[in-house]
């Protein structure tokens, strides 16, 4: 059973300026990734020393801001892969070539290109509306940091908590020693990123499960087929795999696929 926390908006074709996608989605990042309090991410970090009357400030230098910037943004593809669709869709793709018996077909890099297409196409209508909450009013000076955080960081958690399972959302709580909480506002970011990776992946090999279940079909009649014709020296394998392969492209297999990991987020 899923939190109800509004509908799912249909996702739009992908148009626009990608310098100002790829902006919204490092921000976005940044934004789930400052689960911790925020005041730590103030624009002039720095250390008041009191000696006697005089109170000095010492801020660090560039050199260590930028290295705290750039292991910032080493996390932020970890992050914005396990916070989106990415999780359930590679899973699934994967699921769909074990089950035709092609370990290597098609290659991991197709694959993986192919599940984060889908993860941006997906997760576009949060994109917008991460940039039009967040980043917009941030680059145009109406915000502070704190708050374009906030807004950036909210879309995010909505889609979240859309596909978190209540069963475990229920687990990470206890596990974490909170109270339950009254509502989604509650439930903080470090307990809701597991909860929905682990129900992203209960999902994911439900919906593999149905993938394999025709293809085992296959290989259950042809391995009777070939016992029964006494080819015991040969793999049934040799014989089901054009028959999957030739199912596989008459049902139109990889659209089926795509459409109801698309559906599925719905």
């Amino acid at each position: 059973m899923r939190l109800p926390f509004g509908g799912a908006q249909a996702p739009g074709p992908v148009v626009g300026n990608l310098r100002a996608v790829g902006l919204t989605i490092i921000l976005a990042g940044l934004a789930i990734g400052a689960a911790t309090p925020v005041e730590a991410a103030s624009p002039e970090p720095g250390l008041s020393v009191q000696i006697g009357q005089a109170s000095v400030q010492a801020t660090p230098s560039i050199a260590l801001q930028a290295l705290i910037l750039l292991t910032v943004l080493s996390l932020v593809p970890a992050i914005l892969l396990m916070t989106t669709s990415f999780i359930r869709i590679v899973v699934v793709l994967s699921f769909a070539r074990s089950a035709l018996g092609l370990p290597q077909t098609p290659p991991n890099q197709v694959l993986l290109g192919l599940a984060l297409f889908l993860t941006g196409f997906i997760m576009w209508p949060i994109g917008q509306q991460v940039n039009a909450d967040g980043v917009q009013p941030y680059l145009k000076g109406d915000v502070s940091v704190q708050t374009m955080v906030e807004r950036s960081a909210q879309p995010l958690r909505e889609f979240m908590l859309r596909q978190t399972r209540e069963s475990e959302l229920a687990l990470f709580i206890r596990l974490a020693h909170l109270p339950q909480p009254n509502d989604p506002a509650d439930v903080p970011t470090h307990v809701l990123i597991p909860a929905f990776m682990l129900s992203e992946l209960k999902t994911a090999f439900q919906m593999g499960f149905m993938i394999l279940v025709p293809f085992m079909v296959i290989d259950l009649v042809v391995a009777s087929l070939v016992m029964s014709l006494g080819m015991m020296m040969l793999p049934p394998t040799t014989f089901s795999l054009p028959f999957k392969v030739l199912l596989f492209v008459l049902a139109d297999g990889w659209t089926l696929v795509v459409q109801s990991l698309v559906q599925s987020f719905h």
